[in-house]
């Protein structure tokens, strides 16, 4: 064997050109949330939302001059709701509602979350169900548009009357105040990032402060960019658990289609015909096809590789169909309803996220439990049909990809611990008015972690079974397979005595990332499903 040179990362996959985002009075499309929180496209406010806008604030002004109390409008909030509130406090109020709610602790999450919270915030914002003035939508549109991010604690959603504490860090921002990151990461102060974009900060008045905060748009920003996240790594799976069977001799014939629609859930056969396409012309599955083979069947790691992958997919599929509800709808409490009152409601529990993001942790630690397995058989010669020990160069001397595995199976069980369900907690709040939460923020701030495990578990086991089918020489793999392995050895090295592993894990992490595997294989397959 040779020791071939040095990983080297990959190239980051180019981000795709960020237009302008229409916000009017329809939801933005998921691929578009995506577009403005990751890649910087910038939003713009269409004349439909500025006169939605407009009428909204025309119905609140309104009820801001009855003598009787309004809830959000001339009142406090939650517990302190029964006092009302006079006009020359009420600019007040809201200045005092969004300080104290800015109370979140811990690490600030990342530029993609609050990019994604302010998009949802300010969509809500344009369906003049809110009652803002124009002025805080269009602010809130330049705050998006010149970069600044504003910082945002970890800790401070209870996922109920929405992401208060994360929605009234952005809000301290549009008055003026609190930090933001800019663009190079620097820590600054929002007044000074403001004045330096040119953007006037908002006094904000009645009922703007809360329309502000009460939302789900941080859990649900975190979901549709895990949703964005899963797509590739499905596809992902399919190519690392076609590179393990392929290598570890597996057969494929578990993959008919027959016998895959005796079974018509619709994940497994997707997964099963990705598995099928990357296996198809392979040498090394044709080497031990004949008469003379004693295998009779695979473990289940490698056997039932489209039933778990499916399963997945499928409950990423019902994720999706949650998120776009959530995305279509209009969260605020009061909220403005069409004959221009203001009423109560409970629309801001963030129960229906929370439980997704929940049921996606599962099944994701699920996905990297299977894989995991899969490199575990691969390093170990009493199962791994005719492998050398830890695909080790010289086993006893070289430790091979041992510890790679420890590596895979100590993400895992973090995976595992992930998976506890955030949902089904709840611990009151606010004097007992507010007796039960979602804690849908956790649940989501859980699944965006256990997504990243996955991503390194996949990881690991592509680099392990691009090891296995080069020590199976001179079989070749397929063409799909073969063409993934072409684009890892670029800067992965191929088998070898022992080096630094680190460094090959993230090339290949920074590989799966890009998708850059995925493009590799569907230069053969065409798309993958």
């Amino acid at each position: 064997m040779t020791n071939d040179p040095a990983p080297t990362a990959p190239s980051a996959a180019s981000p795709p050109a960020a237009g302008a985002v229409e916000l009017g009075t329809t939801p933005p499309t998921a691929d578009e949330v995506v577009a403005v929180a990751r890649h910087g496209a910038s939003v713009s406010l269409t004349g439909e939302a500025r006169e939605a806008l407009a009428v909204g604030r025309r119905h609140v002004e309104a009820l801001a001059g009855r003598a009787t109390p309004v809830y959000g409008v001339s009142t406090g909030f939650g517990a302190l709701a029964d006092r009302h509130i006079p006009t020359d406090l009420r600019t007040k109020l809201q200045r005092s509602l969004i300080r104290s709610h800015a109370a979140g602790s811990g690490p600030s999450v990342e530029r993609e979350v609050v990019r994604a919270m302010m998009l949802l915030r300010l969509r809500t914002l344009t369906t003049g169900r809110t009652g803002v003035r124009p002025v805080v939508a269009e602010t809130f549109a330049a705050l998006l548009n010149a970069g600044p991010t504003p910082v945002v604690h970890e800790h401070g959603s209870l996922g109920c009357s929405g992401d208060l504490a994360p929605l009234a860090s952005v809000a301290l921002v549009l008055m003026g105040e609190g930090e933001v990151d800019d663009a190079a990461g620097v820590r600054r102060p929002a007044a000074e990032a403001l004045t330096e974009a040119g953007i006037e900060p908002v006094t904000l008045a009645e009922k703007e402060g809360l329309a502000l905060i009460n939302g789900t748009d941080g859990m649900l920003g975190m979901l549709l960019l895990a949703l964005a996240d899963l797509d590739r790594s499905l596809q992902v799976a399919d190519i690392a658990a076609a590179m393990s069977i392929e290598s570890q001799l597996g057969s494929d014939r578990v993959l008919a289609d027959e016998l895959q629609r005796l079974r018509p859930h619709p994940g497994q056969a997707a997964s099963a015909a990705n598995l099928r396409a990357l296996l198809a012309d392979s040498p090394i599955v044709a080497s031990h096809q004949g008469p003379d083979c004693s295998l009779v069947q695979d473990a289940y790691s490698l056997r039932c590789a489209p039933q778990v992958a499916g399963a997945v997919r499928d409950t990423v599929d019902h994720a999706r169909l949650v998120a776009d509800r959530e995305l279509a709808s209009t969260i605020d409490n009061p909220v403005v309803t069409e004959d221009g009152e203001v009423s109560s409601n409970g629309n801001f529990h963030g129960a229906p996220v929370g439980y997704v993001c929940d049921f996606l942790a599962v099944a994701v630690a699920d996905l990297a439990s299977i894989a995991e397995r899969r490199i575990d058989r691969a390093l170990d010669a009493t199962r791994s049909r005719g492998l050398p020990h830890f695909l080790a160069d010289d086993p006893g001397v070289d430790s091979g990809l041992m510890i790679a595995q420890y590596t895979a199976a100590g993400i895992v069980s973090e995976l595992k611990r992930l998976a506890t369900p955030a949902s089904v907690d709840s611990i009151p709040s606010s004097g007992m008015q507010e007796d039960h939460v979602s804690m849908g923020w956790s649940a989501a701030r859980e699944l965006r972690r256990a997504v990243d495990g996955l991503t390194e578990v996949l990881a690991i086991e592509v680099m392990t079974a691009a090891r296995a089918l080069d020590l199976r020489a001179p079989l070749t793999p397929s063409p799909a397979t073969a063409a993934v392995l072409e684009v890892l050895r670029e800067h992965v090295p191929g088998p070898g005595p022992d080096r630094h592993l680190a460094p090959e894990i993230a090339a290949t992490v920074e590989l799966v990332r890009s998708g850059a595997l995925v493009a590799a294989a569907g230069s053969v397959t065409g798309p993958l499903r």
